[in-house]
């Protein structure tokens, strides 16, 4: 809202302009004195008082209150929404020039919620484009523009930047980020059903990868108990999403291919491109660690390629990791070391976990080759991305290869050393990145 001298010279121009009185503007809600006291800038009007005086001068209460004519605003929000869509469907690079083009339009006209939006799709293209960085950057600018909205609203850059941290490999901050606002939502009574989805459904994948299964399992009980109070099907397809990976843990890979369908099918319908194509990811990953390796090399092929499509870099060079260790269990280990060469040019671009996971699985195939020191400096490269990072199935699986690595060379105490980092952690299905799903402890 504009300074009271300025709504006051709008009131009284407008009303000018009909040839009113002050005391034909005021009835029968006020008295011609208050018009006069308003129109001198003295007194700053509530916004009861502006929309009742915007309904007598037949224009919006936007415009009386900043000068805006009400269809720039309708306008630029339009304007978001196609930019989304546009996003939605792959085309990343397309959407961040229109943010970027609806965000200084938002700046000129002085629309805050508007620029939060504009931010929060270039945050979302910085993530697909895999610019961490940029995105992080991006959610911050967006969440200091809603620091006075009630936190609800605050829960997607919260998200936002949540997902950018896990994506470059810092599970353990954006674990408590959403931990942080889940745990403000219910402790203020503030649970907004579509905010509580959102963020159960972000903190899924660090708590699995960090080997935290009963909580990953609450937070999906949770997010499916509040899921049919959630319009927005988009945001119920990626709760679905994420949940398969709690019944992969939990032993049920029937479930989590049921769960991963019902997303794919909605993608579908609203012709979500990337998020499909995370879909054909997530079930390339389920055959993979059931051993599927055939059905899983062609699903994440599909992935691969439509990520690519769309230059969604960061995605689709995690993709090329699995996809390689699929290609080395087929026995095509040129193929995979083809791939993988090229991955490791990036360097930890792709993050944290899935460059350990190229590392690992180069470790492999010098095993393979009979090359025990480069595979020892693969395997130690590995151990530091993934020890950075806190994935603790990874973790406990890279520390068996290494430690078996030592023993057979003769080095029994750094080969004890190497077992006791992974007895720290524990690994089993759907909690690992690469290979198949570890097997389940004995029971006596």
């Amino acid at each position: 809202m504009d300074e009271p001298a300025e709504i006051g010279r709008r009131v009284q121009r407008m009303r000018a302009e009909r040839g009113w009185t002050q005391r034909a503007l005021a009835e029968p809600a006020y008295t011609s004195a208050y018009i006069s006291t308003l129109e001198s800038g003295k007194v700053r009007p509530s916004e009861t008082a502006l929309r009742f005086l915007a309904g007598r001068l037949g224009t919006s209460y936007e415009e009386l209150a900043t000068g805006r004519p009400a269809h720039l605003a309708t306008e630029l929000r339009l304007a978001l929404t196609d930019a989304q869509q546009t996003l939605a469907t792959g085309a990343a690079a397309e959407a961040a020039v229109r943010y970027r083009r609806l965000l200084a339009e938002a700046e000129r006209l002085g629309l805050g919620a508007e620029r939060a939006e504009a931010l929060l799709g270039l945050g979302d293209c910085a993530l697909e484009a895999g610019e961490l960085p940029d995105a992080i950057g991006h959610f911050e600018a967006a969440e200091r523009l809603l620091a006075d909205e009630p936190l609800p609203r605050r829960a997607r850059p919260i998200r936002g930047r949540a997902v950018a941290h896990l994506l470059a490999g810092e599970l353990r901050y954006a674990c408590y980020l959403l931990e942080s606002a889940i745990d403000e939502l219910n402790a203020g009574g503030l649970g907004d059903p579509e905010a509580l989805v959102l963020l159960y459904a972000a903190v899924i994948s660090p708590y699995i990868d960090m080997g935290a299964h009963a909580r990953a399992a609450h937070a999906a009980e949770l997010a499916l108990a509040l899921a049919p109070q959630v319009a927005d099907p988009a945001l119920v397809a990626g709760m679905h999403r994420q949940v398969a990976r709690t019944f992969l843990t939990a032993g049920r890979p029937a479930e989590a291919d049921a769960s991963l369908a019902k997303a794919q099918a909605i993608y579908q319908q609203l012709r979500l491109r990337t998020d499909l194509a995370h879909c054909h990811w997530m079930r390339g990953y389920v055959q993979a660690q059931n051993g599927d390796l055939v059905a899983a090399e062609a699903e994440l092929r599909t992935a691969r390629d439509m990520l690519a499509a769309r230059r969604a870099a960061l995605y689709a060079a995690q993709v090329e990791v699995e996809l390689a260790d699929v290609l080395r269990r087929l026995g095509r280990c040129e193929e995979a070391a083809e791939l993988l060469s090229g991955l490791l040019e990036l360097g930890d671009s792709h993050g944290a976990v899935h460059a350990g996971g190229a590392h690992r699985l180069l470790g492999l195939m010098a095993e393979e080759r009979g090359e025990a020191e480069s595979a020892e400096e693969h395997y130690v490269q590995a151990l530091t991305l993934l020890e950075r990072s806190g994935a603790g199935g990874d973790l406990a699986d890279l520390c068996r290869l290494l430690g078996d690595l030592l023993r057979r060379t003769g080095r029994t105490e750094a080969a004890l050393d190497a077992y006791r980092t992974g007895l720290g952690h524990r690994a089993a299905p759907g909690t690992t990145t690469l290979g198949p799903a570890p097997a389940s402890p004995l029971r006596r």
